[in-house]
């Protein structure tokens, strides 16, 4: 079992120097921390960064925050993903600003009451903004603790979960938790990674019982991991005069409140252009034409993996658009193709807005 304090020491020698340069490492304000925490949940580093510069730019304390609007900062998030982060985020704003005058609570019971915010987040902001000595236990500390001390145990499971969070609590410093968190995820995402670890380079590697035992690619005990879903959607981009038919998602979901054309999944034995169609029909009431098919936008989430075939659609020559019967979406606008830009989109709709502009039909 190795030294606690030789674990600590090494560990924060490497961080001293190794740290990488992060917007919100320039005075640990706690708004900004929480901000980032939230933007790392499911984020790759480098993309977190631009998103945290482009969302201070616009709304640099929490109470600009609070005051935007859902769809302002769901724009904002675009492409980010999980876009609960960003409603629970602008919830917790406000609930910041009623509650607590603009301060981001110092306190777990707290700060533990925010929307969205978890045992992680709770650990990481108490810690890294406030320095208080509380762990904060993601993937990448999971995995650094699996591999040097060796445990065969799923941070899966509960009692995993236990394990790792007591043994990260039990090795933070007195009065360093900021640094020493913060080096462990640190390690975690550039050293000790899930694939091909860089043990040689790894300050850790003189007490690491896994590299020791030659378990380094067993550790942590990760269950199997799930396959990959292929589905298949058909989408209908629908024109009027210059103008753009677009609704808003019902709230709730994974897109939830975002901007999207109307369309859904292929059904068993149909073709895309047939489900394009009478996917307007349910969703709109709108019985429209094909004018042609416009892409296939390929993108990938989580575990899924979509094929969205898209077609240009119109109305009857003559004909002029019914009011729609909305079954899916709470809201719709016709818009010009520059207004789209305003709009927040799920990832894969806004490649084909993307695409839309390209298209000389429509120029």
């Amino acid at each position: 079992m190795p030294d606690a304090s030789r674990f600590s020491s090494l560990l924060l020698d490497w961080f001293r120097q190794a740290k990488r340069p992060l917007p919100w490492r320039d005075g640990y304000d706690p708004y900004q921390v929480w901000l980032s925490e939230v933007m790392l949940q499911q984020t790759q580093m480098d993309r977190a960064v631009e998103y945290f510069n482009r969302f201070l730019a616009r709304f640099p304390d929490v109470f600009s925050l609070a005051r935007a609007s859902e769809e302002e900062v769901l724009r904002l998030w675009e492409g980010l993903g999980y876009y609960g982060r960003a409603r629970n985020l602008l919830k917790a704003a406000r609930a910041i600003v009623e509650r607590h005058g603009g301060a981001v609570p110092s306190s777990a019971s707290e700060l533990a009451a925010l929307p969205g915010v978890g045992a992680y987040t709770t650990g990481a902001v108490l810690s890294i903004a406030y320095k208080q000595d509380v762990a904060a236990v993601d993937a990448n500390v999971e995995r650094v603790l699996a591999r040097v001390f060796d445990i065969a145990l799923s941070p899966k499971e509960p009692v995993g979960r236990r394990r790792f969070a007591g043994l990260a609590l039990s090795l933070i410093p007195q009065g360093q938790a900021r640094d020493f968190n913060q080096a462990l995820m640190e390690l975690g995402a550039l050293v000790c990674t899930p694939r091909d670890p860089d043990c040689p380079r790894c300050p850790l590697a003189s007490i690491c019982s896994a590299l020791a035992a030659d378990t380094v690619d067993l550790r942590p005990a990760l269950p199997p991991g799930k396959p990959a879903v292929p589905i298949a959607m058909a989408t209908a981009v629908i024109l009027h005069q210059g103008l753009i038919y677009v609704q808003k998602r019902l709230p709730g979901g994974v897109w939830g409140g975002l901007w999207e054309f109307p369309g859904g999944q292929i059904e068993p034995g149909e073709e895309p252009e047939q489900a394009a169609l009478r996917e307007v029909r349910e969703e709109t009431g709108f019985e429209v034409r094909s004018l042609g098919k416009l892409a296939v936008i390929k993108h990938s989430y989580t575990r899924y993996r979509v094929t969205m075939h898209a077609y240009l659609t119109g109305f009857p020559e003559g004909a002029a658009p019914p009011e729609p019967v909305l079954t899916a979406a709470s809201a719709y606008r016709w818009l010009p193709l520059p207004k789209l830009e305003a709009l927040a989109f799920p990832t894969a709709m806004r490649k084909l807005a993307e695409t839309i502009a390209r298209d000389p039909r429509l120029a």
